[in-house]
Parts: structure tokens; sequence; C-alpha cells
């Protein structure tokens, strides 16, 4: 038996949201957990952020960029996910927040919204800063305004919102106001110049870490990341963490040795293909 997708949303042009069936899973969910989702028996597992929850259901907000997330893009209303594991991680620390910054990149917005919405919910003041390429990439624009005191808009373009990255307008804001805490997703790179624009004002900063992840219980130790000089594990001791102690270079020069074995696999077997072999 699998778990029934309840809606399927069309983000933009590669990002999906699925809202799927998992009372077990939503009972239990706090904002900054995730799952591993299966499309198919005989599909990867892969570490999604639930974006949202209400009891019964959780949604899922994913980019189509390789196999295993084109497949679970194929997936329509009516149809099921094979399985689904989870709430995983730490929830987000929110006690004794009062005035925050959430700042999400990309995709990473989707990580971002239930800790603003979360925040909110507790009568927190919540200034969001959310930045995309384009126009065209942007999503969940209404709903972090709907949480959110504040909303501040970036695009590299200028396409719309403010020209420029997510570091200028919290730059800004940091110089005038004070926060308890700033909350940061996104691209690895983002991340890192986010924490470095908080560093100089001493502000408590939390980085959500989504690394190459397998089975999501610290087994495989995939997601490792260096934290203040000590390896960390993402899947069970975050994702999040202290982003001035985060080493952002170790993360990204790991990052980017799975992704050239990961080209190396697939023109491998693309050339098997061609052969016949």
């Amino acid at each position: 038996m699998g778990y029934p997708i309840l809606e399927r949303e069309q983000l933009n042009p590669t990002v999906i949201r699925l809202r799927i069936a998992a009372p077990l899973v939503a009972g239990r969910a706090q904002a900054g957990q995730f799952v591993i989702l299966r499309a198919n028996a005989a599909s990867e597992r892969i570490p999604l952020t639930i974006a949202d929850h209400d009891g019964e259901t959780v949604d899922v907000i994913f980019q189509t960029v390789g196999a295993s997330t084109m497949a679970l893009a194929e997936k329509n209303a009516g149809e099921e996910i094979h399985d689904i594991a989870g709430p995983l991680g730490r929830p987000t620390a929110l006690d004794g927040l009062r005035k925050v910054a959430v700042v999400g990149g990309g995709v990473g917005c989707a990580i971002a919204l239930p800790v603003a919405k979360a925040l909110r919910a507790r009568g927190a003041d919540v200034t969001s800063v959310i930045g995309f390429r384009s126009r065209e990439s942007v999503i969940l624009e209404k709903l972090f305004s709907a949480c959110s005191n504040r909303l501040f808009l970036t695009t590299d373009d200028g396409s719309a919102g403010e020209k420029g990255n997510v570091c200028l307008p919290l730059g800004r804001l940091l110089e005038a106001e004070t926060f308890d805490a700033v909350f940061v997703v996104g691209p690895l790179v983002m991340m890192k110049y986010a924490a470095e624009t908080t560093r100089p004002y001493g502000v408590k900063t939390v980085a959500s870490m989504n690394p190459i992840m397998i089975d999501g219980t610290g087994m495989c130790g995939c997601c490792r990341i260096r934290v203040g000089g000590e390896v960390k594990f993402a899947c069970v001791d975050g994702p999040d963490f202290d982003a001035h102690l985060v080493d952002f270079d170790d993360a990204m020069r790991r990052l980017k040795t799975y992704a050239a074995f990961e080209a190396a696999m697939r023109e491998k077997h693309c050339n098997l293909y061609r052969s016949g072999n």
C-alpha cells in the first residue's frame, strides 16, 4: 500500500509541490524536519523537507534535477508514492525568539517557509527575505507574504523585486535593527555569504544544511559536514547548525565531488546504452 497524492501543483517550470496523505508522519511533524521517500519501488531514496502539514497530509516541494526527481515529477494527483519515512531530523529551535529574519534562496524557500509560519504562529515578528534568479523562478511569494510582517524579494536580473541577492536587504536590515536570530536556507554559496553578512553583528544565525543523504539515520555518513571543526551528520545532528561555525567551503567541495561522480556514472551508462552492452 502506497501513499496517495492528493494534490499536485507546478510552482515554476522545474519546481513541483505534492500534497501526500501520510497521517503517521504528519501527526508528528515539526518545522525544520524532513522525510525520505521513494516515488516507485525501484527509485532512489530522496530526502525532502516537510514544507507544510496539517495532521493528515504533508507537502513536499522539489526541483526536477535527476532521474529520481523526474520520476516523482511524473506522478499526478490520484496516484501514489511508494513509501515515505519520517519525520526525520531535529525540529528547528524556536523558543524565546521574538524578532527574526528568515532568508530563503531558490527552492530553499520551501524549507524556509515552515520556519517562518511556525514563528509567526508563536507571535514572533517575522521579516522574510527571499531570492531567485528571475521572475520565472519565483515560488511561494504569496505564502511568505501571508506569514511575514515584512517581505523582501530579490532576483538576480531585477525582473521581480530588488535586483541583486538576499544579502543586500539583509545587510540593510541588520544595519538598522536588532534581531534575535536569522535563519538562512538555500544554495551553499548563498548561505555562506548570508552568514558572513550577519557575522559582524553577532546575531545568532542558523543554516539548514541539505547535503547528499541516503539513509537519513546517521548510518551511511554521506551527509557529514564540519561544524566548528567537528564532524556532524546533517540527518541526525541537524539539519540546523550554527551558520558561523559551518565549514561551507568543505561542504561545497564535497558536493562537487559527488556531482562529478554522478556525471561520470551517467555518461558511462549512456555509453553502454549506445553500444548495446
